[in-house]
């Protein structure tokens, strides 16, 4: 028979609570107390969500296609997002958006892109000042933006740029408050109020520039000629030849925003703050991007700061049919999800768990289902290989031009933004330009007699 596994008894608010003010310091204790798997119960919900982190129990979550959404999912974002989303729909929906959406995501496209990236963060370098204390954050925040404005959303009529970017920082600044996830759990549990009202009028205006920017695509005999995401969408076509229409193509540019903003500047603050707390691996990083070699321990370095500090904590999927692995069985209609970071921190995939180092990239690669900053499965996140890079291209342009040391004699410590773990303070640097001498030319060779 199917029994969920234990978990914490405390009321859901209590339980709630402690999920949104010491996330980390929860899963820790309850793994500590009942193992691999246990069940919690948010406020607002009407069953537990048992979290997993044992990688084959996740391998068998994630490879079981015909498992959904939980309903968290849909209620905080569809009123943002829209019916259209891609990270919302079921199904054969959700298939062929997914297969309409990837090839901008990968190969020779993608790397058009790296471009973009490399001259956006370095107009952001150029404006910062020497020795001042600030937080990157912000700064990182600032180049995903742009970065989206450019590659996904290829704006260049100046007026609607400039509106665009009076009107995206409030939508994201909003849809990143761990005050607006409370919010939308308390009114699910009271049954009123709308937390999102506020939101509603601001995606109003929003929507106007980007369905027109969707407009001028349509008029444009040949969109694929352009190299931005929205033409590229705009001229796909389903298998059958249809296109997606003007709102869905909005609520698909709406969710690369909101997808890809927030998670790669918070993935790149946790990694300068992570290289600043490793002064050798920072030193190596930086010898290795000033000599132009490979850029494998660039990646190890990636890898292990996404290891170490997952930006989303929960990718998670509501059981179709029963789920039995290793000595577990969940029956149909469980709310269930890996714990990231628990998955991230077993001893048994990860010796010194808790220490960054990148060179356990270089040795050896982790199970499949055992680094999962991106999910898994049909549903892992189509634009986990455009992250990587961006996140590639901006540090190493900022360690080329940039020396940064920490302004904080302490690591930063996690918080809650929204559905993602980011640093409380922002990650407190310092930095000055550097000059970085040319590589002596070879000597001529000697003449011989």
């Amino acid at each position: 028979m199917s029994v969920l596994p234990p978990g914490p008894t405390e009321a859901p608010a209590i339980q709630t609570a402690r999920w949104l003010l010491r996330p980390i310091a929860f899963m820790e204790s309850n793994r500590r107390r009942y193992g691999d798997a246990f069940g919690v119960h948010f406020l607002g919900f009407e069953r537990p969500m048992v979290m997993l982190s044992d990688p084959e129990a996740i391998r068998a979550l994630y490879t079981a296609h015909e498992h959904g959404l939980p309903p968290g999912r849909s209620v905080a974002l569809l009123p943002v997002m829209g019916p259209g989303s891609v990270l919302l729909l079921e199904g054969q929906e959700h298939l062929a958006r997914r297969k309409l959406m990837l090839p901008p995501f990968h190969g020779e496209r993608m790397r058009a892109y790296e471009t973009t990236v490399r001259e956006v963060t370095e107009r952001e370098l150029d404006s910062w000042s020497s020795d001042n204390r600030f937080a990157i954050h912000p700064r990182m925040q600032a180049i995903t933006l742009e970065v989206i404005l450019k590659a996904v959303f290829g704006v260049t009529d100046p007026a609607r740029d400039a509106r665009l970017h009076e009107r995206l920082p409030p939508l994201l600044g909003d849809t990143a408050s761990p005050i607006l996830q409370f919010r939308v759990l308390l009114s699910r549990r009271l049954g009123r109020g709308d937390p999102l009202a506020g939101l509603r009028e601001l995606l109003v205006e929003i929507d106007e520039l980007l369905l027109a920017e969707i407009a001028e695509r349509r008029a444009d005999p040949d969109p694929a000629h352009r190299e931005d995401i929205l033409s590229l969408l705009v001229a796909a076509r389903f298998e059958d030849g249809a296109e997606m229409s003007d709102r869905e193509v909005r609520d698909q540019l709406i969710t690369l925003l909101l997808a890809g903003h927030e998670t790669t500047a918070t993935a790149l603050a946790w990694t300068f703050d992570l290289l600043l707390r490793n002064p050798a691996t920072l030193a190596r990083l930086t010898a290795e991007v000033d000599a132009g070699v490979q850029d494998t321990y660039l990646r190890a370095v990636i890898s292990e700061s996404l290891r170490l500090r997952p930006v989303v904590p929960l990718a998670g999927r509501r059981l179709a049919s029963e789920l039995n692995v290793n000595g577990l069985s969940l029956p149909a209609g469980t709310d269930v999800t890996p714990a990231i970071w628990l998955t991230h921190t077993r001893p048994d995939l990860y010796p010194e768990p808790y220490a960054f180092r990148p060179e356990r990239f270089l040795e050896d690669s982790p199970t499949t289902y055992g680094w999962i900053p991106f999910g898994g499965g049909i549903r892992r996140c189509l634009g986990a290989a455009f992250a990587e890079m961006e996140m590639r291209v901006v540090l190493e342009t900022v360690l080329r031009r940039r020396a940064l040391s920490p302004a904080s004699g302490k690591a930063e410590h996690l918080t809650r933004r929204n559905v993602t773990f980011s640093p409380r303070h922002g990650t407190l640097v310092r930095s000055r330009p550097r000059v970085v001498a040319a590589p002596a030319p070879e000597p001529a060779p000697a003449l011989v007699a």
